[in-house]
């Protein structure tokens, strides 16, 4: 037995295990903790204190963010955007409405030096308080190393990935916690700190607890991934048209998507922009202050962000996405006479449309207030104490100079009913089905290499 068990476990180790789809399923469990445990690490942490990213933005960046409440009628958006182009030269291409009267405005310009910044301004004054990079806040920091954007756009395939095995963490823990007669480790934790037993407890008893949270994270986070959301997303939309049927009128459209122009929620990233019809030569554009004065006619939350044309077939764009779902809107308006070309609301998706976006609203922690916020912050502490009992707990039981891995199965048919329900769950997230079969390669090679050794 010692020839197929990787590291020094030798036989009376694999003697010891309850029995052979036990091994099988420990095997793969530690597997699968030794691949997505740095990754739930980083995703709890960034994803707890995103959780609170309108506060602890409002906190780090009040001298940008907050102003003082006045009786003075707001300037003009149009004088806003006059005073940040006269602090920072450039185009300006975005307005954002103040969420709240003692709220900032910001206007994005685009730089010939600097790229895209956000201009800060207060709306009572006119006076120009700062200047970041667009979307060069705290938390859109925090938010691009949660979805290891930060890193480039391919590390959002170790999304699909790091999710895929979370779920299979899960599944396989579930499995080792079910109680065979044991007494403890159930629902109760013994033993101190000192012994493994504890660890392995609180790991256990812990992990049922939480499970179910980790595999709604894992499943609502994949919309992000590289290949899995990306895909679901074209289909979900249509063959790549992002509009939900009966809102789609008859315009001109572009081949620009909402993404590359706005901030937008995941279900309309592949929805297109449509263009102001072509109009009679030496036709006046409106003025940012009549697109502003018409979103708010139409009742656009407050907070909404305009997309200001940069060419002549261009249009006024309006979105707003607020923790309450049924606020979220996009208005699209011709800037040549303001009226509406598209008018989209929450209320306008399909019902896959609206899943996915409840799902992702409660992901986020704005769906419940509060109480989704300290919910899913406890989860995520949950989290960091499972990988870190989980490496104590590895700690104490692997023998000196060894990975440690579980042994294997003294009958490794047991392998192809896990094995077949590992693929199954390959063939729906392919990426996750890749860097199975990559493990499946790395464990052959390791146990035939120390099987060679040891005759």
């Amino acid at each position: 037995m010692s020839d197929f068990t990787i590291g020094r476990e030798g036989a009376s180790a694999a003697v010891r295990s309850p029995s052979d789809l036990y091994r099988a399923v420990w095997r793969w469990h530690f597997y699968a903790g030794l691949l997505v445990l740095p990754f739930m690490l980083s995703l709890a942490v960034t994803g707890a204190l995103y959780l609170f990213k309108d506060e602890i933005d409002k906190v780090v960046h009040a001298d940008l963010k907050r102003v003082a409440v006045s009786q003075q009628v707001a300037r003009p958006p149009s004088a806003m955007v006059d005073a940040a182009l006269a602090a920072h030269p450039g185009t300006a291409i975005k307005f954002t409405d103040p969420v709240d009267p003692g709220a900032s405005a910001e206007i994005t310009i685009h730089t010939a030096d600097e790229g895209n910044i956000a201009v800060y301004v207060d709306p009572y004054s006119g006076k120009v308080l700062g200047a970041l990079p667009d979307r060069g806040t705290i938390m859109w920091t925090v938010r691009y190393l949660h979805s290891l954007k930060y890193f480039g756009s391919y590390t959002r395939a170790l999304i699909e990935i790091a999710a895929g095995w979370a779920i299979l963490l899960v599944g396989t823990g579930i499995y080792l916690w079910w109680p065979r007669k044991q007494t403890g480790g159930v629902l109760s934790i013994r033993g101190t700190p000192r012994k493994r037993v504890f660890w392995r407890d609180t790991h256990a008893v812990l992990g049922v607890f939480v499970g179910g949270f980790i595999v709604f994270l894992a499943v609502t986070g994949m919309p992000w991934s590289g290949v899995w959301g990306a895909k679901v997303n074209e289909w979900a939309n249509g063959n790549n048209f992002g509009y939900p049927a009966g809102v789609r009128v008859a315009v001109p459209m572009s081949d620009e998507h909402v993404d590359h122009i706005a901030k937008t929620i995941w279900s309309l990233e592949q929805a297109q922009v449509p263009l102001s019809p072509a109009h009679q030569h030496g036709a006046t554009a409106i003025s940012l202050d009549e697109a502003v004065a018409t979103f708010d006619r139409l009742g656009l939350h407050h907070g909404y962000a305009v997309n200001i044309p940069t060419d002549a077939m261009g249009v006024y764009t309006g979105s707003v996405y607020p923790d309450d779902l049924s606020q979220q809107r996009v208005v699209h308006l011709d800037q040549y006479t303001g009226k509406p070309l598209i008018d989209m609301s929450y209320a306008d998706y399909g019902p896959l449309g609206k899943a996915m976006e409840w799902s992702i609203n409660v992901h986020m922690g704005q769906e419940f207030g509060l109480a989704n916020q300290l919910v899913l912050l406890v989860v995520c502490i949950a989290i960091v104490v499972l990988a870190v009992s989980a490496g104590v707990m590895w700690w104490k039981r692997r023998p000196a100079g060894s990975l440690g891995v579980p042994p294997m199965p003294s009958d490794k048919r047991v392998f192809r009913g896990l094995i077949a329900i590992l693929v199954i769950g390959g063939i729906i997230f392919p990426l996750v089905g890749l860097s199975l079969v990559v493990m499946l390669a790395l464990d052959w090679i390791y146990v035939r290499t120390r099987r060679r050794r040891s005759i």
